[in-house]
């Protein structure tokens, strides 16, 4: 049965902030008190420098019992900043926590009308005269608890995704680690070098590679994809498509009883395959065959059937003989699995740079991309670490780098945001360049360097030490001497303020980063919201910047956000650890924000259910009568059903028409209700 009665004789009291000068430099603060002294059913009104400080805090506990309260309104700032400590306070004087209401009068007031002083306090009378409307019809709630399945998921196995499964699989924690691609790893595997230690990428990388295989309780899901989620934190029913390798590994032959059998990753397979095909993990540079290993580092080391591309002539099963490790009639495999959090970590993919057709990519050989150049430079590369021009073989002796290729765009092809990292990888790709080709000039063009991190500034003056050549302006254009395939760049250099055409012999395009083919998919399944511009919105870019809107769903590294290495890292362990709470704990809280049946007046017409964005309702059978049923993890109490239900048999916990009334006719009637 849902309570719908409210306080028949309420007693508000209403705290008002100055928040130094923030609210105060702006608002009467001291005629805001005196007006709230006259509002109904207001029985105590002070104001307090800063009402969030433990001082503030104690004038509303000790008011609570002093006045008999039996609601509090503070007016501050952001609800989403201190509405729990305010909360906490009105517990501790001896209420019902959610019998609480808070007016912003900083962020949708003072901080906008600083320069109307009347007005401005005119709008917080507004303000506070709504929230004690509402106040006095609070009712009190209470805090549910569900269990927690003790198990994670993380989506990418990058090294952000890595990083969240070690710090989990460490702490005791069941943790099952995704990829979509036949190995770990990442982006991060594809480098040469990391700035601005210029530690070898794979050296520091394969170690932690082989740390994810070997940990006892992380479960290695590689070539496998999410295909459905159910549930609500604690409790996701998650389905695992593991897609069909055509290669079993030596511990599912021992399952399958073939002693000795399954892939040791010997190769014996792939020089006999008559299928050729362009390695993605190369950018195309170098072929594989359709049975495969990205390189020869990857984890785990397990070949992989292209079946996209495979003919089934069998003459890899021939040279796999005995081992009996090729299956070329398997199938894809459904796996459903129970977990309690879950980190999304599917990293980013870059900007198809060959839009902005002014430079030249893909229509001119010796413009790559950075990537590109990364496994030119690398020694484990096409190329052997030799760096070489694409259209003839030959050394570069002149390289020029186009920075922000496609980032702070606003033309409408690119990107608008800064990718962050472009910058330093390029100046590292200048310093190969001096280290590896004697005689060899790098020229930088950019708009600004962005050196933001630890020794990135100084690595910034190191290169310009070394004889790099900068120049400050946006690329124009590029055009291709047809006789010596070399390079003009055109663009103005803004120092010197004139036009400049450097002929260079390759130039490598910084491309922009944006977020991964298919993470789209990905966060509505967990129901994550996106930015503008398509990375995955944290709950809050500064409380909360690992956390979603969605309760147990977590981001971590590139996926949220362009980031270096070390930042990717960061994020990952933060996730890992507030991940691992409830799945510590064993039970989470749920906010009582959620919607309840009125089931007198619930006619089951089943109108809501599909309006919930949530999926958080569905209609049972009872006593003979088809009801709504509200799965309260699920729901977030946004009231699309409390608005729509035609019936009014929705009670919105915290938000019911009759507390949203109240604030309306306070709003609309001013001081005559």
């Amino acid at each position: 049965m849902v309570d719908t009665t409210m306080e028949k004789n309420p007693r508000i009291g209403v705290f008002i902030c100055h928040c130094g000068t923030n609210i105060a430099g702006s608002v009467d603060v001291k005629g805001l008190v005196e007006y709230a002294k006259t509002l109904p059913n207001v029985a105590f009104a002070t104001d307090y420098q800063y009402v969030c400080s433990t001082p503030g805090q104690k004038i509303i506990t000790d008011a609570i019992s002093e006045h008999k309260l039996t609601g509090t309104v503070v007016a501050a700032c952001s609800p989403r900043l201190h509405e729990p400590t305010f909360r906490t306070a009105t517990k501790e004087g001896g209420l019902n926590p959610f019998r609480f209401e808070m007016a912003n009068i900083r962020e949708q007031n003072s901080w906008v009308h600083m320069h109307d002083r009347e007005a401005a306090t005119e709008k917080a009378k507004d303000a506070v005269r709504m929230a004690v409307a509402k106040a006095s019809l609070l009712q009190d709630l209470e805090v549910k608890t569900v269990p927690v399945e003790k198990a994670a998921l993380i989506v990418g196995a990058g090294v952000a995704g890595m990083q969240a499964a070690l710090d989990l699989g460490n702490a005791g924690i069941k943790t099952y680690l995704v990829e979509k691609n036949p190995t770990i790893g990442g982006r991060m595997s594809q480098l040469d070098k990391t700035f601005p230690t210029l530690d070898c990428s794979q050296c520091i990388l394969t170690p932690k590679m082989v740390d994810v295989y070997r940990n006892p309780n992380i479960e290695l899901m590689t070539y496998s994809e999410v295909e459905a989620v159910e549930g609500y934190i604690g409790n996701f029913d998650v389905t695992i498509r593991k897609k069909a390798r055509g290669v079993i590994s030596m511990e599912e032959a021992e399952a399958k009883g073939i002693k000795g059998g399954g892939c040791n990753g010997c190769g014996d397979c792939e020089p006999v395959c008559p299928v050729i095909k362009p390695n993605p993990f190369e950018m195309g540079m170098k072929p594989r065959k359709a049975i495969y290993i990205y390189h020869p580092q990857v984890v785990p080391l397990l070949y992989t059937v292209d079946f996209d591309s495979c003919i089934k002539c069998g003459l890899c099963v021939e040279a796999c003989g005995e081992k009996k490790a090729i299956d070329l009639e398997m199938m894809d495999e459904f796996v459903k699995l129970k977990i309690g959090t879950v980190i999304i970590a599917t990293g980013y993919e870059l900007f198809p740079v060959e839009k902005k057709t002014e430079w030249g990519y893909k229509q001119f050989d010796n413009v790559v991309t950075s990537l590109e150049f990364e496994r030119l430079i690398c020694a484990s590369g096409p190329t052997g670490g030799n760096v070489i021009r694409p259209s003839d073989g030959q050394k570069p002796k002149k390289i020029g780098f186009v920075l922000c290729a496609g980032s702070r765009d606003n033309t409408g092809v690119g990107k608008p945001y800064c990718s962050r990292f472009c910058c330093m990888y390029s100046l590292k790709h200048a310093h190969q360049i001096i280290e590896k080709i004697p005689g060899a000039t790098p020229y930088l063009f950019y708009m600004d360097i962005r050196s933001f991190g630890k020794m990135y500034e100084e690595f910034y003056y190191r290169i310009q030490d070394e004889g790099a050549k900068f120049i400050r302006g946006r690329v124009s254009n590029i055009l291709e001497d047809p006789a010596t395939k070399n390079l003009h760049v055109y663009t103005e250099d803004t120092l010197l303020g004139r036009p400049v055409d450097v002929e260079l012999d390759m130039v490598v395009l910084a491309a922009a980063v944006q977020p991964m083919e298919g993470a789209d998919t990905v966060r509505k399944l967990f129901g994550v919201s996106c930015s503008q511009d398509g990375w995955m919105l944290e709950a809050h870019p500064k409380l909360n910047p690992c956390g979603t809107t969605t309760a147990g769903v977590y981001l971590a590294g590139v996926c949220q956000g362009p980031k270096d290495i070390p930042d990717a890292v960061a994020q990952a362990e933060g996730a890992a650890s507030v991940a691992s709470i409830p799945l510590h704990r064993g039970f989470v809280e749920l906010e009582p924000y959620f919607a309840q049946c009125i089931e007198e007046k619930c006619a089951g017409c089943g109108m809501c259910v599909n309006l919930c964005p949530y999926q958080a309702l569905s209609l049972v059978e009872k006593e003979g009568r088809r009801l709504m049923q509200v799965t309260e993890a699920k729901c977030k109490g946004c009231g699309t059903c409390g608005g729509f239900c035609p019936g009014g048999a929705i009670w919105m916990q915290h938000f019911a028409t009759p507390q949203i009334v109240a604030q309306i006719d306070a709003f609309l009637l001013g001081g005559e209700q």
